[in-house]
């Protein structure tokens, strides 16, 4: 069996700049042991898989260890690829997926404006002196996520240490947690890294699906609804967020980095 793959920088409008996620469409879904190994063979944060036509998809993501509940950048890759490389005539893309039904429409110059549901932030179970044991370095406060609780966040002092953070894997691998570093008002509204070893993410590079949460958090304590937030991993990566009552709109480019086929035996 011969399956297209497509690989797209996400959040960035250059090659080599935001997240790269695979892209797979499938006639039809494959045992989850097969999506599994396909994941772990394209050693990318995210390998994203989907079944559908006209507009209407069921989408799934994994990363080389594991399926995962909620991505955001590999879904603005698929739509980005839906569009511009696969022939989708749609305007609206509606995906299914384990956090429920994620919508993505064309945005101005090109962007993708995905339609994430609005996780507001809650109170951690982690203090921040458990965070700086882990990060080595100052936390202002520490917030987690209503639902589904998979993510931890920690407020740094300034941009300057969110950038200049060093992270201690022997001490971040013991959690199974995201860890995600964020500080607010200098070159953007906010800025955020994250980090998820324990899902065999060192640091990943441009994390759509934690902006749903962070951007309302910032938008709380800057007054505002529409915010700039920057990703300032090694690669980088731009999203524009936009908060409502029970949505979050997060909306970035993409381009395409390679296309090839998968040559899948048939027993796989």
């Amino acid at each position: 069996m011969n399956l297209p793959l497509y690989q797209i920088d996400a959040f960035t409008r250059r090659v080599f700049g935001g997240n790269p996620a695979a892209v797979m469409p499938l006639p039809s879904w494959l045992p989850d042991a097969t999506l599994q190994a396909l994941a772990a063979e394209n050693n990318l944060s995210e390998t994203a898989f989907f079944v559908g036509a006209n507009g209407a998809y069921h989408l799934r993501w994994f990363t080389p260890v594991q399926e995962v509940e909620f991505c955001g950048h590999a879904t603005l890759a698929s739509a980005w690829a839906l569009w511009n490389v696969l022939g989708e005539a749609a305007g609206t893309l509606t995906f299914q997926t384990r956090v429920g039904r994620l919508n993505a429409v064309r945005g101005e110059a090109g962007a993708v404006v995905l339609d994430l549901p609005r996780l507001d932030p809650v109170a951690s179970e982690r203090t921040p002196a458990e965070l700086e044991t882990m990060l080595g370095l100052p936390v202002r406060e520490v917030f987690s996520v209503a639902e589904g609780n998979f993510s931890v966040f920690a407020v740094l002092e300034s941009e300057a240490a969110v950038r200049a953070f060093v992270p201690d894997f022997s001490k971040l691998g013991d959690i199974d947690d995201l860890v995600i570093t964020t500080a607010g008002e200098e070159t953007a509204d906010f800025v955020s890294r994250c980090f998820a070893p324990g899902m065999g993410i060192p640091e990943d590079p441009v994390t759509g699906s934690t902006h749903s949460t962070l951007a309302p958090y910032w938008a709380g304590k800057l007054g505002r609804k529409t915010l700039k937030a920057l990703q300032v991993s090694g690669r980088g990566g731009e999203l524009h967020c936009e908060v409502q009552d029970t949505r979050v709109q997060v909306s970035g480019h993409a381009v395409l980095y390679s296309q090839g086929t998968v040559f899948l035996p048939e027993d796989a």
